[in-house]
C-alpha cells in the first residue's frame, strides 16, 4: 500500500499550480509550500498541476524548480514528478551512465517489475534516448555484469503461475553444482535467472532448500563475496520476496556510519505511491525504529522534510 496522504477534498489543479507560482516568487523559494502540494498529490494530481501551470506561466515547471532548488532535495522532487514508468526508464539512464554502473539499480527494474511492465519501462526508455536498455547496457558493461544485465532486462518471461516440479528440481541440482564449484558466472545460472518465471525460480529455490537445508542465497552469500555474487542475491531476491529486499536496502543505508542519499531517495520515490505501506513495517519490526525516525535521524533539512511527507509522517 502507498504511504502518501492526499488531503480530502484535492484541491484543483490551478489552485495547486498558483500555490507553487508564490512559493517560487520572492525573495527566497517557500519549500514548506512546495512541498505541502508536491508530497500530497498523486501521479495523477502533479501531472495535472505540471499541465497547468506550464499553460498558466508560459515556463516549464520542472525547469522552475531546478532554479529554486537544489541538492538531494532538488534530485528526490525532480524524480517523484515523473510518473512511475517515465521515472525507471530515467533512473536506468542514470544508472547506466554512471561513472561505474550502478547495478542494483539496473537488476530492481528487470527483477522486480512484471514483463509487461519491464517492456513497458524499455519502450519509454529508448524514446527518451534513442537507445536501447539492453543497447546501452552492453555498451557501458563487461565481462560477467555483461551477461547477467543484458540477459535480465532483454527477457520476457512468462507471468504466470505454473510450475514444472520436476524442472524446479533438475535446476536447483544445476544450480547447486555450480555454486559448489564456485562458477558464480556459470552461463546455465544466468540462463535460469533470465528465462524462468518468478513462480518457477521459487519452486526451484525452494526445491534447494530442501534438499541442502539452506537458502540459495544464504548458500551465495556463504561464499566469497564480490559484487557479481552480490548482483545474483539482488537479483534473487528481487524476484521472489521484493519487500524484503528493499526494506534490507533502507536498512543498510540508514544503519552504517555515513548515507547514501540516492538510494535512499530512489526507494522511498519509487515506492510512496505502491508498497512502502509493507517496507515500512517490516523495517520497523528489524530495525527496532520507524522509518520515519531512522530517516529524521540520518537527514535534514527541505530534503529530510520532503521524504518523511512521502512515507506518510
Amino acid at each position: 500500500m502507498a504511504t502518501i496522504s492526499v488531503p480530502n477534498p484535492v484541491p484543483s489543479a490551478i489552485e495547486d499550480a498558483e500555490k507553487l507560482r508564490k512559493a517560487f516568487q520572492g525573495w527566497g523559494t517557500d519549500e514548506k509550500a512546495m512541498i505541502a502540494v508536491l508530497a500530497h498529490r498523486d501521479v495523477a494530481q502533479r501531472k495535472q498541476i505540471k499541465i497547468v501551470y506550464e499553460e498558466q506561466y508560459k515556463e516549464k515547471l520542472l525547469k522552475r524548480i531546478e532554479s529554486e532548488i537544489s541538492g538531494h532535495f532538488e534530485r528526490a522532487v525532480y524524480r517523484w514528478f515523473f510518473d512511475p514508468v517515465e521515472r525507471q526508464a530515467i533512473m536506468a539512464n542514470i544508472a547506466i551512465k554512471n561513472k561505474v554502473v550502478d547495478f542494483p539499480v539496473i537488476i530492481e527494474i528487470a527483477c522486480v517489475n512484471s514483463s509487461n511492465e519491464l517492456l513497458a519501462v524499455k519502450q519509454v526508455y529508448q524514446s527518451l534516448y534513442k537507445h536501447s536498455m539492453e543497447e546501452d547496457v552492453a555498451s557501458h558493461t563487461t565481462g560477467d555484469f555483461r551477461k547477467l544485465l543484458f540477459a535480465l532486462i532483454g527477457t520476457y518471461r512468462y507471468d504466470g503461475d505454473e510450475i514444472n516440479t520436476e524442472l524446479a528440481k533438475t535446476e536447483a541440482k544445476i544450480l547447486n553444482d555450480a555454486i559448489t564449484k564456485g562458477e558464480f558466472n556459470n552461463d546455465e545460472i544466468i540462463r535460469i535467472l533470465s528465462t524462468r518465471s518468478k513462480a518457477q525460480l521459487l519452486a526451484t529455490f525452494n526445491c534447494y532448500k530442501d534438499a541442502h537445508n539452506l537458502s540459495i542465497t544464504k548458500a551465495l552469500s556463504s561464499k566469497t563475496p564480490n559484487d557479481f555474487v552480490i548482483a545474483l542475491r539482488a537479483a534473487i531476491r528481487c524476484m521472489t520476496t521484493p519487500t524484503k529486499y528493499f526494506e534490507k536496502v533502507l536498512r543498510d543505508t540508514l544503519q552504517k556510519s555515513g548515507i547514501d542519499e540516492d538510494t535512499l531517495t530512489r526507494v522511498i520515490v519509487m515506492h510512496a505511491e505502491k508498497d512502502l505501506k509493507e517496507i515500512k513495517e517490516l523495517f520497523q519490526t528489524r530495525a527496532n525504529m520507524t522509518l520515519e525516525q531512522a530517516v529524521a535521524k540520518k537527514t535534514s533539512g527541505d530534503y529530510k522534510n520532503f521524504l518523511l511527507a512521502l512515507i506518510g509522517n
